[in-house]
């Protein structure tokens, strides 16, 4: 009697998903972690620069890949210095101080780019889709010695237990 069952060779059954517990240790990133991204970033491509101030923005303001992806110049007050957040998913619309090193990487970024109304653009001028920047920070993660796989949600957890760690109340 041959066996009919479905088999995974053929593609007709899925194959077996993986815990999260087994693909990574934790869902979030250390600080040195997301350097070591942001410096893989600016080694690669020929937009590196914009790769890497993508990684450093979600990483330092806590951004959802949606979020970071919609961010719009008028959003930015490099006279003032601080970035207006939109957040989805019912968060509360915040103002969050940039620092010297994000000002100076957003100034490059806007006069690296086309001319456009949003922060983070392709080649061709369109804003950065989520799907993309989650592969643009897959094919980054897999070019640096970090021995697992990094999802765009761990640079918002990364952001969280940073902020905790330097004693900083995030209930709020």
């Amino acid at each position: 009697m041959a066996n009919n069952q479905p088999s995974t060779k053929s593609g007709t059954v899925p194959p077996k998903s993986i815990a999260y517990d087994q693909k990574r240790p934790r869902e979030y990133l250390t600080p040195r972690e997301v350097e070591e991204l942001i410096s893989v970033a600016k080694r690669r491509g020929r937009h590196g620069h914009r790769d890497a101030t993508m990684i450093l923005t979600a990483f330092r303001h806590g951004l959802r890949v949606s979020e970071l992806c919609a961010l719009r110049w008028e959003q930015v007050d490099f006279d003032v210095g601080v970035l207006h957040v939109r957040r989805m998913k019912r968060g509360m619309p915040s103002v969050h101080p940039l620092q010297g090193p994000q000002l100076r990487a957003l100034r490059r970024v806007k006069r690296g780019s086309v001319p456009s109304p949003y922060i983070f653009v392709t080649e061709r001028g369109s804003p950065f889709t989520p799907a993309g920047f989650r592969k643009l920070l897959t094919r980054i993660s897999e070019s640096s010695s970090l021995p697992f796989s990094v999802h765009t949600h761990m640079l918002r957890h990364a952001c969280g237990y940073k902020l905790v760690n330097d004693g900083h109340d995030v209930r709020a």
